[in-house]
């Protein structure tokens, strides 16, 4: 998806960084339950949902396996929110040891984490988290169909084309090569290719439930191709 939750610099630094965040941030909340079963799992996911969820026209048993696949194995709002200082909501800040852990539902899947540049000297586009809520319709990323979205989990295709490979000079609103601008960068996509049909319907029919956010905070103003309106 998009997607996701770090300074990448450099080819080497944003391999790196991908690899430290995902060891930093964890899951929501431990179970040591040993039922494995996908009825168990669709219960988990909505006892873990941290927000108010609109099961109206979709299917519940989705809907619940998605919340437990986003929110206890993936951890697609610990890179798709605005940073660590927004995620959570104080008092449930588990890093501070607060317990139990409260996600902010403000910032929650709306996008705005900035990775920072491909380049050692900071010159080219900023890689910045996308907003993953439905727009006003209850379609998921603001009006992504899900033939789009296995593009996106499958292949990793930017259908934005916000930062497409700079050809000349390094500027703000390209990535340098050898990086792929067609491809989105730092989303462990690669990864998530590897999920089944199933799961990938899954996570999309959950992010048709959750709550709207307007916009694509801190991404190239006036080129929302997703429309993120909630009204």
């Amino acid at each position: 998806m998009r997607i996701l939750s770090t300074k990448a610099i450099g080819t080497a630094a944003a391999f790196t960084t991908v690899i430290a965040f995902g060891l930093i941030v964890g899951s929501q909340r431990g179970r040591a339950d040993s039922d494995n079963s996908e009825e168990s799992k669709i219960q988990t996911g909505f006892a873990i949902a941290p927000v108010p969820l609109n099961l109206k026209g979709k299917n519940r048993s989705l809907v619940g396996l998605g919340s437990y696949i986003v929110n206890a194995q993936g951890d697609c709002n610990g890179c798709h929110s605005q940073g660590p200082p927004s995620e959570f909501v104080f008092g449930g800040i588990p890093y501070f040891g607060q317990h139990p852990t409260k996600v902010n539902p403000a910032v929650y899947l709306g996008g705005g984490d900035d990775f920072g540049t491909l380049d050692p000297g900071g010159l080219s586009a900023h890689i910045i988290t996308r907003n993953l809520t439905p727009d006003k319709d209850g379609v998921p990323e603001g009006g992504v169909s899900f033939e789009k979205f296995l593009q996106v989990m499958r292949h990793g295709t930017d259908f934005d084309g916000w930062h497409p490979t700079c050809t000349g000079a390094l500027g703000p609103y390209c990535v340098p090569p050898p990086f792929d601008g067609s491809l989105l960068q730092i989303m462990p996509w690669p990864i998530y290719a590897n999920m089944t049909d199933h799961d990938l319907r899954a996570i999309y029919e959950y992010l048709s439930a959750i709550p709207c956010l307007e916009g694509d905070p801190g991404n190239p103003a006036g080129t929302d191709t997703h429309g993120h309106r909630c009204k």
